[in-house]
């Protein structure tokens, strides 16, 4: 079997690994770069499965990776999109308080988008909710006028043109399953073929750690696979939702709870809850892996996680059987919805990063060990942050920066 040598070699076709390559092509276009994705088309999981928000950046601590790449991310992605003609819009939304025991944390939100720099936040009083959003209803709100709608699956795709006009190649249907990093150089070996390259950037998703254990065996952290699903109002029912209608997010639990998104077709998305996933890839309640089972059940700090979180786990998997419940978690953002007004929708899989000591990290976690780097967390907002953190990561391969946090 012949070798083929490239600069760099990515593995994940997804919106961050394509964003990645497209700059490595930007920076130099003369760099032999690669991307590799075990499926037959880019943004086939948790890009072609999100929501398509063009997040603001208004949850994120200020200083955080989340925080700094949101908000260098949101800009990219606006110019990106205008200039390739990619439909989007800047809607807006509103974060409500159902709740008195919310308004700390609906203080704290507020706060952050102040200092991470958003303009135009205001407070919502009841009657202000009511003439946004005429069926949401809350003590307190938020009004972000910067947040919008994508594709980012269209995004994704023009990503992906951008780096084969530029000269970078992308094989689909080809799976990464051997890595040794000789530390000058990196072998890579596939269903198919086997590579040498400079450089090896792991964006692989719900697969990032299995790729990063090739290299490092005493990694600290496992991705845990967590569900959403999604209701969606039924099509006489869309007038109930105008734009985006969030609730204030719980600090302790790094998901940001059932919402209201309005999809650039008129659709309207009600979710998505958060469960653990029988499956990596598990977008059905009856797909199931043993081995996926076994690796996240093995792992210290999932149980860890099972154990401080089971109260909020098993509502999570109590509103994944029963539509009811599920209304209900909706009915708090919006009292008036019914039951009979939502029919099952889709879902998405979020590679969650759990560390050994039970903790689900909240941040990016991007991690660069010889000449391999290794995307191990990359939650919302990493489809509207995508361009500023292909851009870092690119600069962490030509060696220009030393960490991602610069």
């Amino acid at each position: 079997m012949s070798t083929k040598t490239f600069d760099f070699i990515i593995a994940g076709g997804g919106i961050v690994g394509l964003a990645a390559a497209h700059y490595l092509l930007e920076k130099n276009s003369k760099a032999r770069v690669l991307v590799i994705e075990k499926e037959e088309a880019p943004a086939m999981h948790q890009t072609g499965h999100n929501s398509g928000v063009i997040h603001s950046g208004i949850y994120y601590k200020p200083g955080s990776l989340k925080a700094k790449n949101c908000i260098e991310g949101y800009h990219l992605l606006i110019d990106f999109c205008t200039k390739h003609e990619i439909p989007f819009e800047l809607c807006g939304k509103i974060i409500v308080a159902t709740q008195q025991n919310e308004l700390d944390a609906l203080k704290t939100v507020y706060e952050r988008g102040i200092e991470n720099g958003l303009e135009g936040l205001r407070y919502l009083e009841p009657n202000d909710i009511k003439a946004i959003e005429p069926f949401a209803a809350g003590i307190k709100g938020i009004w972000v006028p910067q947040t919008g709608i994508v594709d980012y699956k269209e995004v994704a795709k023009k990503y992906a043109s951008e780096i084969v006009r530029l000269g970078g190649q992308i094989n689909y249907n080809e799976k990464v399953t051997a890595l040794i990093d000789h530390t000058d150089e990196v072998s890579v070996k596939t269903s198919k073929l086997s590579y040498k390259a400079g450089k090896f950037i792991n964006c692989a998703g719900l697969f990032s750690d299995k790729i990063a254990l090739m290299q490092i065996p005493e990694l600290k952290v496992r991705i845990i696979p967590f569900r959403g699903e999604y209701y969606e109002l039924k099509s006489d029912k869309r007038y109930m939702v105008k734009n985006l209608i969030y609730p204030v997010p719980d600090p302790s639990f790094p998901f940001l709870g059932v919402h209201f998104t309005r999809r650039l077709d008129g659709m309207i998305e009600a979710g998505p809850n958060a469960v653990f996933a029988f499956k990596r890839e598990g977008y059905k309640k009856t797909d199931f892996s043993l081995s996926d089972v076994w690796n996240a059940i093995s792992w210290k700090g999932f149980r860890l996680v099972a154990i401080k979180y089971w109260r909020t786990g098993l509502g999570e998997f109590y509103r994944s059987y029963s539509k009811s419940a599920f209304t209900r978690a909706l009915q708090k953002l919006m009292p008036s919805l019914q039951k009979s007004d939502l029919i099952a929708s889709g879902s998405g899989v979020r590679a969650q990063a759990c560390e050994l000591n039970g903790g689900l990290l909240d941040d990016f976690y991007i991690i660069q060990q010889g000449a391999c780097i290794h995307v191990l967390n990359a939650p919302s907002p990493a489809a509207t942050s995508s361009l500023a953190i292909g851009k870092k990561i690119a600069a962490l391969a030509n060696n220009e920066i030393i960490s991602l946090s610069e």
